[in-house]
């Protein structure tokens, strides 16, 4: 049985933060820039066999993740890809510069949304705790955004399935989550925009789920609607607050 809601797992981007660019163009700009960096140095490769085989082996991730709901991170695609192509002492230590220079292009493009801040402070401020719970390939990229967009002091801890190895909608990664706060699910939400990772996710593990729509239209969401139903539905985080509030008084009112 559901309890009172005492914390809150959001997800990333979609959610509190929203994209504002093309992805294939950035891409091509992204890769370009990751190259750049390798060169620089001194892993030196045929810019355009690299460039292809890196389009391919991520486009080949992307499908596999959403099989597997196992995290490959792009630093272990990219050491794979130059070890092959005889860079066999390269690590993943050595990466990290030519990973935060692709990640740069993108982060650029990475908004607030206009009501992250006002309602993340009044769930703090009425002793909601909060932490963040993203499907990434890069860790260090979850970070910079969190940090780009200053809300990090708004949680106890920012949770990547880069970090952990394990990608929405495993019930896995929100267990780890919860056992931050040492929290049972049931006193827990989870807040996102897609269907079959976060909120298909959070269901699974026993977690209130609430779909937040208005980033919510795509080709996945359209696909579930009709069999992944959310616990409850938001347009915008403002409402967030106010739902909570009316849930935690509902149960209230059921225990007397």
């Amino acid at each position: 049985m559901q309890r009172a809601i005492e914390a809150v797992l959001f997800d990333l981007g979609g959610t509190l933060i929203h994209f504002e660019g093309a992805w294939p163009d950035l891409m091509q700009t992204a890769n370009k820039e990751l190259l750049k960096n390798l060169e620089e140095h001194g892993l030196a490769v045929d810019p355009e066999l690299f460039l292809s085989k890196f389009r391919q082996r991520l486009a080949e991730y992307y499908v596999q993740r959403e099989s597997e709901f196992i995290e490959y991170t792009t630093a272990q695609i990219l050491q794979s890809l130059l070890i092959e192509m005889g860079h066999r002492d390269v690590t993943s230590e050595m990466l990290k510069p030519a990973l935060k220079r692709l990640y740069a292009v993108s982060q650029a493009l990475w908004k607030t949304e206009s009501d992250t801040v006002s309602t993340l402070r009044l769930l703090k401020d009425s002793g909601v705790r909060m932490g963040i719970v993203s499907n990434a390939s890069d860790d260090d990229d979850v970070q910079t955004l969190v940090d780009n967009a200053a809300i990090r002091t708004y949680f106890d801890f920012v949770l990547s399935s880069a970090a952990c190895g394990i990608r929405k909608p495993n019930p896995r990664i929100f267990q780890i989550a919860l056992e931050h706060w040492k929290l049972p699910s049931e006193r827990a939400a989870m807040v996102g925009d897609t269907l079959g990772a976060d909120i298909l996710g959070a269901r699974n593990a026993g977690i209130y789920s609430i779909w937040i729509t208005r980033r919510a239209d795509s080709p996945g969401n359209r696909d579930h609607e009709d069999t992944i139903r959310p616990d409850a539905t938001i347009a915008t985080l403002t409402e967030l607050p106010e739902l909570i509030a009316r849930a935690n008084s509902k149960q209230s009112q059921l225990t007397k």
